[in-house]
């Protein structure tokens, strides 16, 4: 036999059993937070154009897509992204809304990223977009139902971090070269605070810009770190930044969810289509947010619509390693009852399992193998977590 042929490639896993059951279960539960909220389901495709994905659009760099090319030449990915997905459908299908839109989503995105630490590169996501409002209540919108989100997954030691790009963006207005700016960003994305200390000393800034980066790991904590952000600067972009989050952070306390929420003015996004507020989802047992989000106002213009959106993704994967590594209990669709019969009582078995099936109960039948002890059905039963087992034999 040819192994290769049973393993699958590198970044992609199998689903089954009872992990497939408790996927499924989670992403119900995730879907009834969205619907509770009136976000309604949309499902876009697994490829698309490339343009639809393109550096232009602010979304993942080209080497980092699976490529491939139809009858015609036209270049597809797998999407790697959901978001410019929902840009390009709500400017086809939404062009002249003008009250709030809002979507909800589950998919799986492909990245070809390099696989270390265990990275996967076809994920699950499951998100949501509010379209056609640019208030902080959108963006307030957005964060509590993120909050209910891992409180309905079952997680309670959470934290959604708060930040704002335009903090950033105001402090590099007065900065001509691009080259810099793009420099910056990298620092901070990497969360690499020692080399953009070093780095910052040999700019030509001012003063009081070079001490917001040299400072720049400490700005982040709960909303007393609002009071000491604006502080430090003056440039109006910066604190129009700072007083949106103090308006998010008072709606938050409205929904009653601001005890899960802190904020971070040096957090930036690796999405360049983000325009305003951005956040994540933190928590333990996992390397990486388990959700992402945030403002953008200028993406779907780019596909015909002006509309600013903000949205979010958790990533259903990383979700469920946290839950895992923290021993918190995952739901999972259950199967109720196996009945083993011997062929000769196969009438009555397919009565019960009938009789069981009406009252909205799974069943599976199970021919009785000569080879199987009952102590080897009540161990599936066991592996599998159903609930009972019947004999007809």
């Amino acid at each position: 036999m040819n192994k290769k042929r049973v393993h699958t490639p590198e970044g992609v896993r199998d689903v089954y059993g009872i992990e497939y059951r408790r996927r499924s279960k989670l992403k119900d539960k995730l879907k009834h937070v969205f619907a509770g909220y009136g976000y309604e389901g949309i499902r876009t495709p697994g490829f698309e154009f490339f343009d639809v994905f393109n550096s232009e659009k602010g979304t993942v760099s080209s080497r980092e897509m699976y490529k491939f090319f139809d009858r015609e030449g036209n270049t597809l990915v797998l999407r790697p992204d959901v978001t410019p997905s929902i840009a390009r459908c709500v400017a086809k299908y939404f062009s002249e809304e003008k009250v709030g839109i809002r979507l909800c989503y589950a998919g799986n995105v492909f990245l070809n990223n390099s696989s270390y630490q265990l990275k996967l590169k076809e994920t699950c996501q499951l998100g949501a977009e509010l379209v056609n409002d640019d208030s902080v209540q959108a963006d307030s919108e957005v964060i509590a139902m993120a909050v209910d989100c891992f409180l309905t997954a079952g997680l309670h030691d959470f934290r959604i971090s708060i930040g704002e790009v335009e903090f950033f963006q105001g402090l590099t207005d007065a900065i001509a070269d691009d080259e810099i700016k793009a420099q910056l960003r990298e620092f901070i994305l990497n969360k690499n605070y020692f080399g953009l200390m070093e780095y910052v000393e040999n700019l030509d800034i001012s003063d009081e810009v070079k001490q917001v980066f040299l400072r720049f790991n400490e700005l982040n904590g709960d909303v007393e770190i609002l009071d000491q952000a604006e502080k430090m600067v003056s440039n109006e972009t910066s604190r129009q930044a700072i007083a949106r989050l103090r308006r998010v952070y008072e709606i938050l306390k409205l929904y009653g969810k601001e005890k899960y929420v802190g904020f971070d003015l040096g957090m930036l996004n690796k999405h360049n289509y983000y325009t305003g507020i951005i956040f994540k989802g933190y928590t333990y047992g996992t390397g990486d947010a388990v959700l992402k989000g945030g403002r953008y106002d200028n993406l779907i213009e780019q596909f015909g619509k002006k509309a600013p959106s903000v949205g979010f993704a958790i990533v259903l994967d990383e979700l469920m390693t946290a839950l895992q590594r923290q021993e918190i209990p995952m739901e999972a669709e259950s199967v109720h009852t196996m009945i083993v019969y011997r062929e000769e009582l196969m009438k009555d078995a397919v009565a019960k399992a009938n009789e069981l099936r009406r009252q909205g109960r799974s069943v599976i039948l199970e021919r009785q193998n000569p080879n199987c002890s009952r102590d080897d059905y009540e161990q599936f039963a066991k592996e599998h977590y159903l609930g009972e087992v019947l004999y007809f034999v």
